[in-house]
């Protein structure tokens, strides 16, 4: 018999050498109480809750954001009819900047990549007719993170909503700004001094509220590995637990509501392995590194997306197979939200059809596949665990190499995280380019025929800056200015004490200030922040 096999060498996204075979001495030493335990139970590596989607199945998100206010309301009021179960919001590029739309920073980019947000007339339009007590509302933005928030509640305000019953997220991970997103304003410090003061406000007054969304994805995108993902974020999140136990808070009044967010790519079953060892490293970090006495403490609650970088524009119909397989892995894993990319958004926005197949793809997976019957069904395998105690120990040894460097604020100003993204990814270029890492459509199985299809894609309409210009400047003309006024001095000044700013910043938000005009105090304060370039 033939034991010719049709490579020299099998590696995933990873690069990482897989073995033909698994077996028991794979994974010698693996205790089940101790490294696995039931779901439910600590380390938590077989999921947070004993049972699961048995019990509730994983909140479906799609995110949406684009043009103007009334345009997003319509697209979420589209995916709720849908079967959505919880509302995910994309900020243009401007509002993740901290500009208003008339700036001349934002020409051109008014509600091209999100919704434009210049002031609470937005978020009051952008929120028309969505009761906030029936939907848990995901931001996917940093710097202004403070600014969004308020906003949201001010609506639920207006809406007689009690802040006690208001629920979502925010990204609010501004380290992850600097290491790979790039959308960062201010420096590291005043930074953090934003996220514990938001911290700080929503333990106290808005107890459902995920005060932080810990997130790996951007940092995959930017051409991590799964290890360095597993590391870099978790990293991230041992920093603010610091900053926050820095700033006088115990930390079982916020860690559980603390939250993270993972990218799912191509290789299945490193991607299962992935969030497995996450839940186990942060629960034994909180546990026994700070001393988290509250089991909910030691939980690491997570929602994932499918992977952008993974779409092709070529062939694009094959990204509906990409982000199935990639949801699956999502779902296996024990994730407790999931938002799946539609197949043509590596040529624009998703267009209504797109959105709607991405959707249904989570809904098949929940109530036609069998998988959302069973916890951890994978757990066992040899090959799954191997895997789960490798991204751990790859994990760890990086904590090791951060702390080296003086902890992740002095491994990021030295550039530490941002080389070994750029060296990470340059290799998994390279594979590609030779032909290593085959891609269908792109280098392999590649017929042209893409080429001769026009793609249906969503575009911006460019009155759509005129008339989020024109509704801005209306604001900044009709609001009581006094009021305005004296909320931005207050802010100004609260933000050279100790003080918590949050109550500030919802002052100037009910005033009707605009998001730019809150930005440009702390910039007149703090300065903005430049990164070294790394070659």
């Amino acid at each position: 018999m033939s034991h010719q096999e049709r490579k020299e060498r099998f590696a995933g996204v990873s690069d990482r050498e897989v073995k033909r075979a698994y077996t028991p001495d794979d994974v010698a030493g693996l205790e089940y109480a101790r490294d696995l335990g039931d779901p439910g139970e600590y380390p938590y590596t077989r999921g947070v809750h004993p049972t699961m989607y048995r019990g509730k199945l994983w909140t479906m998100r799609q995110f949406a954001g684009f043009g103007t206010a009334e345009e997003t309301n319509a697209r979420f009021k589209y995916l709720l009819a849908q079967g959505q179960t919880g509302l995910s919001t994309a900020f243009d590029m401007p509002t993740l900047l901290g500009y208003d739309s008339d700036h001349a920073y934002a020409n051109g980019e008014v509600g091209k990549l999100g919704v434009a947000i210049d002031s609470l007339r937005d978020f009051e339009i952008l929120f028309d007719g969505i009761p906030l007590d029936q939907v848990s509302t995901s931001m996917t933005i940093n710097p202004p993170a403070s600014i969004m928030l308020c906003m949201y509640l001010a609506v639920a305000d207006q809406q007689g909503v009690g802040w006690d019953k208001v629920s979502g997220t925010i990204q609010n991970d501004i380290l992850k700004d600097y290491i790979a997103q790039k959308t960062y304003i201010y420096p590291p410090e005043p930074s953090l001094r934003l996220i514990t003061d938001i911290i700080s406000f929503t333990a106290k007054h808005v107890p459902k509220w995920n005060t932080i969304s810990i997130s790996g994805y951007h940092i995959r995108e930017a051409g991590a590995t799964a290890a360095q993902e597993l590391a870099f974020t978790l990293a991230d999140g041992m920093q603010y637990v610091q900053a926050a136990i820095a700033a006088g808070m115990d930390v079982d009044e916020f860690a559980p509501r603390l939250s993270f967010f993972f990218d799912v790519h191509n290789d299945f079953f490193e991607e299962i392995a992935k969030f497995r060892a996450a839940r186990r490293i942060w629960a034994r970090v909180m546990r026994e590194k700070f001393g988290a006495k509250n089991p909910r403490s030691w939980m690491l609650r997570t929602h994932a997306q499918t992977a952008g970088v993974s779409l092709t524009a070529q062939q694009r119909e094959n990204n509906i197979i990409r982000v199935a397989m990639q949801a699956l892995a999502a779902v296996l894993g024990g994730t407790q939200s999931l938002h799946t990319n539609s197949y043509d958004e590596a040529l624009a926005l998703p267009t209504e059809d797109a959105v709607r197949i991405a959707l249904r793809t989570q809904q098949v997976i929940a109530e036609e596949t069998g998988v959302a019957s069973v916890v951890d069904p994978l757990a066992g395998s040899y090959y799954v665990e191997h895997l789960t105690n490798r991204l751990e120990e790859e994990a760890l040894a990086y904590f090791d190499r951060i702390e080296a460097q003086g902890g992740v604020v002095k491994a990021i100003e030295k550039n530490f995280f941002q080389r070994e993204i750029a060296d990470s990814a340059y290799r998994f270029q390279r594979r590609m380019m030779n032909g290593d890492y085959r891609v269908v459509g792109v280098n392999a199985y590649a017929d042209g025929a893409e080429a001769k299809k026009e793609a249906q894609i969503l575009r911006i309409d460019p009155a759509v800056q005129r008339r989020q210009i024109e509704r801005t400047q209306q604001v900044r003309a009709t609001r009581d200015q006094a009021k305005a006024a004296s909320a931005l001095a207050e802010l100004r000044r609260a933000s050279q004490t100790s003080e918590n700013l949050m109550p500030y910043i919802l002052a100037c938000v009910k005033a009707y200030c605009t998001e730019g005009e809150i930005c440009n105090v702390w910039r007149d304060l703090w300065g903005e922040y430049r990164e070294e370039s790394v070659y």
